[in-house]
Protein backbone atom coordinates (compact mmCIF):
# COMPACT_ATOMS: atom_id res chain seq x y z
CA UNK A 1 0.00 0.00 0.00
CA UNK A 2 1.20 3.56 -0.86
CA UNK A 3 -0.21 6.71 -0.40
CA UNK A 4 -0.25 9.83 -2.62
CA UNK A 5 -1.12 14.00 -2.11
CA UNK A 6 -3.89 14.91 -3.91
CA UNK A 7 -4.83 17.96 -4.72
CA UNK A 8 -8.16 20.27 -4.81
CA UNK A 9 -8.24 21.79 -8.27
CA UNK A 10 -11.68 22.65 -8.56
CA UNK A 11 -14.70 23.34 -5.78
CA UNK A 12 -17.96 24.00 -6.98
CA UNK A 13 -21.82 23.88 -5.85
CA UNK A 14 -22.80 22.46 -9.42
CA UNK A 15 -22.44 18.28 -10.12
CA UNK A 16 -22.10 18.94 -13.73
CA UNK A 17 -19.27 21.16 -13.97
CA UNK A 18 -17.56 19.04 -11.58
CA UNK A 19 -18.71 15.97 -13.90
CA UNK A 20 -17.35 18.37 -17.19
CA UNK A 21 -13.79 19.15 -15.03
CA UNK A 22 -13.41 15.15 -14.74
CA UNK A 23 -14.15 14.42 -18.25
CA UNK A 24 -11.82 17.08 -19.21
CA UNK A 25 -9.08 15.23 -17.14
CA UNK A 26 -10.00 11.84 -17.82
CA UNK A 27 -9.38 13.50 -21.87
CA UNK A 28 -5.90 14.05 -20.77
CA UNK A 29 -5.14 11.04 -18.58
CA UNK A 30 -4.12 7.69 -19.92
CA UNK A 31 -6.93 5.26 -18.95
CA UNK A 32 -7.47 2.63 -21.08
CA UNK A 33 -6.37 0.05 -18.44
CA UNK A 34 -8.12 2.23 -15.72
CA UNK A 35 -10.64 1.15 -12.81
CA UNK A 36 -13.30 3.25 -10.63
CA UNK A 37 -13.14 2.88 -6.58
CA UNK A 38 -16.13 4.36 -4.59
CA UNK A 39 -16.89 5.32 -0.97
CA UNK A 40 -19.83 6.64 0.20
CA UNK A 41 -21.87 7.25 3.13
CA UNK A 42 -25.86 6.15 2.52
CA UNK A 43 -28.39 7.46 4.89
CA UNK A 44 -31.64 6.52 2.72
CA UNK A 45 -33.62 3.49 1.49
CA UNK A 46 -34.11 5.65 -1.46
CA UNK A 47 -30.27 5.89 -2.48
CA UNK A 48 -29.51 2.59 -1.25
CA UNK A 49 -31.74 1.07 -3.95
CA UNK A 50 -30.37 3.40 -6.82
CA UNK A 51 -27.10 2.63 -6.09
CA UNK A 52 -27.59 -0.90 -5.99
CA UNK A 53 -29.41 -1.00 -8.83
CA UNK A 54 -25.66 0.35 -10.51
CA UNK A 55 -23.92 -2.10 -8.05
CA UNK A 56 -26.05 -5.11 -7.15
CA UNK A 57 -23.45 -6.64 -5.15
CA UNK A 58 -22.15 -3.59 -3.31
CA UNK A 59 -19.82 -4.13 -0.77
CA UNK A 60 -20.73 -2.31 2.56
CA UNK A 61 -21.00 -2.10 6.16
CA UNK A 62 -22.83 -0.74 9.03
CA UNK A 63 -21.80 2.90 9.90
CA UNK A 64 -21.73 1.66 13.35
CA UNK A 65 -19.47 -1.25 12.66
CA UNK A 66 -19.24 -4.75 10.77
CA UNK A 67 -20.69 -6.18 14.07
CA UNK A 68 -23.99 -4.45 13.18
CA UNK A 69 -24.21 -5.57 9.41
CA UNK A 70 -22.03 -6.01 6.27
CA UNK A 71 -22.30 -7.57 2.34
CA UNK A 72 -19.38 -10.37 4.26
CA UNK A 73 -22.49 -11.17 6.41
CA UNK A 74 -24.88 -11.33 3.90
CA UNK A 75 -26.87 -9.16 5.59
CA UNK A 76 -29.82 -6.63 4.06
CA UNK A 77 -28.16 -3.46 3.85
CA UNK A 78 -31.59 -1.59 4.30
CA UNK A 79 -31.82 -3.04 7.87
CA UNK A 80 -28.35 -1.56 8.79
CA UNK A 81 -28.97 2.19 7.64
CA UNK A 82 -26.51 4.39 7.79
CA UNK A 83 -23.54 2.53 5.76
CA UNK A 84 -20.43 2.48 4.79
CA UNK A 85 -20.07 1.84 0.55
CA UNK A 86 -15.93 0.64 -0.34
CA UNK A 87 -16.30 -1.01 -3.04
CA UNK A 88 -13.04 -1.04 -5.41
CA UNK A 89 -12.21 -2.02 -9.22
CA UNK A 90 -15.28 -1.57 -11.05
CA UNK A 91 -15.46 -0.78 -14.86
CA UNK A 92 -15.66 2.93 -15.51
CA UNK A 93 -18.94 3.20 -17.07
CA UNK A 94 -20.31 2.44 -13.50
CA UNK A 95 -18.80 6.05 -12.58
CA UNK A 96 -21.39 8.20 -13.69
CA UNK A 97 -24.36 6.29 -12.87
CA UNK A 98 -23.52 5.36 -9.15
CA UNK A 99 -22.66 9.50 -8.91
CA UNK A 100 -26.26 10.14 -10.24
CA UNK A 101 -27.85 7.71 -7.73
CA UNK A 102 -26.28 9.51 -4.78
CA UNK A 103 -28.87 12.77 -4.12
CA UNK A 104 -27.47 14.50 -1.15
CA UNK A 105 -25.32 11.79 0.18
CA UNK A 106 -21.43 11.77 0.47
CA UNK A 107 -19.04 10.10 -1.40
CA UNK A 108 -16.47 10.12 -3.67
CA UNK A 109 -15.24 7.77 -6.66
CA UNK A 110 -11.73 7.78 -7.15
CA UNK A 111 -10.19 6.99 -10.82
CA UNK A 112 -7.36 4.44 -11.10
CA UNK A 113 -5.62 5.91 -14.13
CA UNK A 114 -2.89 4.83 -15.62
CA UNK A 115 -0.59 7.45 -16.07
CA UNK A 116 -0.32 11.37 -16.31
CA UNK A 117 1.30 12.09 -19.95
CA UNK A 118 4.33 13.75 -20.35
CA UNK A 119 3.12 17.75 -21.18
CA UNK A 120 6.43 18.55 -22.85
CA UNK A 121 5.49 22.77 -23.19
CA UNK A 122 5.06 22.53 -19.33
CA UNK A 123 8.23 20.71 -18.80
CA UNK A 124 6.46 17.89 -17.13
CA UNK A 125 7.13 13.77 -17.85
CA UNK A 126 4.97 11.00 -17.22
CA UNK A 127 3.88 10.07 -14.20
CA UNK A 128 3.25 6.53 -13.46
CA UNK A 129 0.07 4.89 -12.24
CA UNK A 130 1.35 4.49 -8.94
CA UNK A 131 0.31 8.02 -8.42
CA UNK A 132 -1.98 8.82 -10.95
CA UNK A 133 -5.70 9.03 -9.71
CA UNK A 134 -8.32 11.63 -9.97
CA UNK A 135 -10.71 11.44 -7.26
CA UNK A 136 -14.23 13.51 -7.47
CA UNK A 137 -16.28 14.42 -3.64
CA UNK A 138 -19.58 14.95 -3.52
CA UNK A 139 -20.93 16.81 -0.41
CA UNK A 140 -18.16 16.66 0.88
CA UNK A 141 -14.60 18.61 0.76
CA UNK A 142 -12.44 15.74 2.20
CA UNK A 143 -11.79 12.19 0.39
CA UNK A 144 -13.30 10.42 3.76
CA UNK A 145 -16.86 11.83 3.89
CA UNK A 146 -15.94 13.74 7.43
CA UNK A 147 -16.14 17.36 6.12
CA UNK A 148 -19.81 17.30 4.60
CA UNK A 149 -20.51 20.40 2.59
CA UNK A 150 -23.11 21.50 -0.03
CA UNK A 151 -20.28 21.22 -2.70
CA UNK A 152 -17.78 18.96 -4.57
CA UNK A 153 -14.24 19.00 -5.28
CA UNK A 154 -12.08 17.51 -7.80
CA UNK A 155 -8.90 16.32 -6.73
CA UNK A 156 -5.86 15.40 -8.53
CA UNK A 157 -2.76 13.03 -7.39
CA UNK A 158 0.11 13.00 -8.04
CA UNK A 159 3.70 12.76 -7.04
CA UNK A 160 6.34 15.04 -5.69
CA UNK A 161 9.81 15.07 -7.35
CA UNK A 162 12.07 18.50 -7.98
CA UNK A 163 8.35 20.50 -7.17
CA UNK A 164 6.97 18.41 -10.28
CA UNK A 165 3.40 18.28 -8.05
CA UNK A 166 3.23 21.89 -7.76
CA UNK A 167 3.74 22.10 -11.31
CA UNK A 168 1.46 19.06 -12.54
CA UNK A 169 -1.39 20.55 -9.69
CA UNK A 170 -1.62 23.86 -11.63
CA UNK A 171 -1.57 22.69 -15.22
CA UNK A 172 -4.40 20.26 -14.49
CA UNK A 173 -6.62 23.07 -12.69
CA UNK A 174 -5.78 25.51 -15.69
CA UNK A 175 -6.85 22.68 -18.09
CA UNK A 176 -10.69 22.79 -15.91
CA UNK A 177 -10.74 26.75 -14.90
CA UNK A 178 -9.72 25.89 -11.48
CA UNK A 179 -6.84 26.89 -9.68
CA UNK A 180 -4.65 25.20 -6.77
CA UNK A 181 -5.50 26.95 -3.11
CA UNK A 182 -2.87 24.78 -1.65
CA UNK A 183 -5.11 22.58 -0.23
CA UNK A 184 -3.75 18.89 -0.12
CA UNK A 185 -4.11 15.84 1.88
CA UNK A 186 -3.01 12.12 2.00
CA UNK A 187 -4.37 9.83 -0.02
CA UNK A 188 -4.36 6.06 1.10
CA UNK A 189 -4.36 3.99 -1.70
Amino acid sequence: MSNSAAAAVLTTEDLAEAIRAVRTLLDIADFSQGEVDFEAVIRSSDVLAQVRHVLPDLEWWASAGKEHGSSEADDDPADCLPIRVFDWSRPLDRAEPFIAALGPDLAAVRWDLDAWPAVPEAGLEAISQKYAYLTLTMNSRDLYQEEPSQDHTVHVHVRDRNGEQTARVHWLADQVGGRFTGRMQLARL
